[in-house]
C-alpha cells in the first residue's frame, strides 16, 4: 500500500480514504460489504486492509483527480476482473 494514503473507517462497511495529489487531496468514499468480500474470496482478510490495497490498486491505474467520491468494491470488481482480484490476492498473501 502506498504510505500516503489514508484510510479512515465510518462505520458499516464504508470508509473515507484520502488520497494526496500535489498540493490538494482527493476523497473517496469506499463500500466492502461483507458479500462483496465474500465474492473476492478473501473473507479471512481485514476488510480494512482490502480497501487500502484496493485504493493503491486504483492509484496505479488511473489519477487520482479522476477516482469517483463512492467506490464499490464490487465495482471494481467487475471494472478490472480476474485482474484486480489476482493482484489482491497477491498484495494480500492469500494462498
Amino acid at each position: 500500500m502506498s504510505a500516503d494514503i489514508q484510510v479512515e473507517p465510518l462505520g458499516d462497511h464504508e470508509y473515507l480514504v484520502r488520497f494526496p495529489s500535489d498540493d490538494d487531496v482527493v476523497l473517496s468514499r469506499f463500500r466492502a460489504t461483507e458479500a462483496t468480500v465474500e465474492q473476492l474470496r478473501l473473507v479471512r482478510a481485514d476488510e480494512e486492509r482490502i480497501v487500502e490495497e484496493t485504493a493503491a490498486f486504483l492509484t496505479e491505474r488511473q489519477p487520482t483527480a479522476d477516482l469517483p467520491p463512492m467506490i464499490d468494491l464490487a465495482d471494481v470488481a467487475a471494472a478490472y476482473g480476474d485482474d484486480y482480484l489476482e493482484e489482491l490476492g497477491r498484495r494480500l498473501g492469500a494462498p
